[in-house]
């Protein structure tokens, strides 16, 4: 088991979910209700674990990769902690309007593209550079931390955006 697997295959999920919902009826609000709540518990729970459990070692043990922001593993945190904040103003948004409205679509498809936005970035960004500088063994002993994480938080977990720098600067 790998952390960086779990994550891709976590970010697989999330683009699952967002399809599900493009592809309900409008006025089909309960299974637009239900995949949504769904989805937006996955969001934060998933966000949460990395902050938990990836982006500290990242700090440790990472270099910067590809277009990381500067060049650095600390710009590459804090663009991550950064988009997680944004995804969560995101989803809070989505809270303001009548499920199945055009608004709501709207404000589901802006979660959507500020999600893909981060997850490409972390894709070529913090996945790599922990895949080239920690060991399998980090990589399965975080994935272990991980997982039981999110099976625990299954729900959700209350999202608290965080200051990107102050988290930088706790975990550097």
């Amino acid at each position: 088991m790998d952390i960086t697997q779990l994550i891709l295959d976590d970010h697989a999920e999330q683009r699952r979910l967002f399809s599900i919902i493009e592809q309900i009826e409008p006025t089909d609000v309960e299974a637009l209700s239900a995949v949504w709540l769904r989805l937006s518990a996955f969001l934060d729970v998933h966000a949460e674990a990395e902050e938990r459990f990836f982006y500290p070692d990242l700090m440790k043990l990472g270099e910067g990769a590809n277009d990381a922001e500067d060049g650095t593993v600390e710009g590459e945190t804090e663009d991550a902690i950064e988009d997680h904040n944004k995804l969560r103003d995101a989803v809070k948004a989505v809270e303001a309007h009548e499920v199945g409205s055009p608004a709501w679509f709207a404000a589901v498809g802006e979660a959507n593209v500020v999600n893909s936005k981060h997850m490409g970035e972390e894709e070529r960004q913090g996945l790599t550079d922990f895949r080239l500088n920690a060991d399998v063994a980090t990589r399965h002993a975080l994935a272990v931390k991980f997982a039981a994480f999110e099976a625990e938080h299954i729900t959700g977990v209350k999202p608290v955006n965080k200051d990107p720098e102050a988290y930088v600067e706790a975990h550097g």
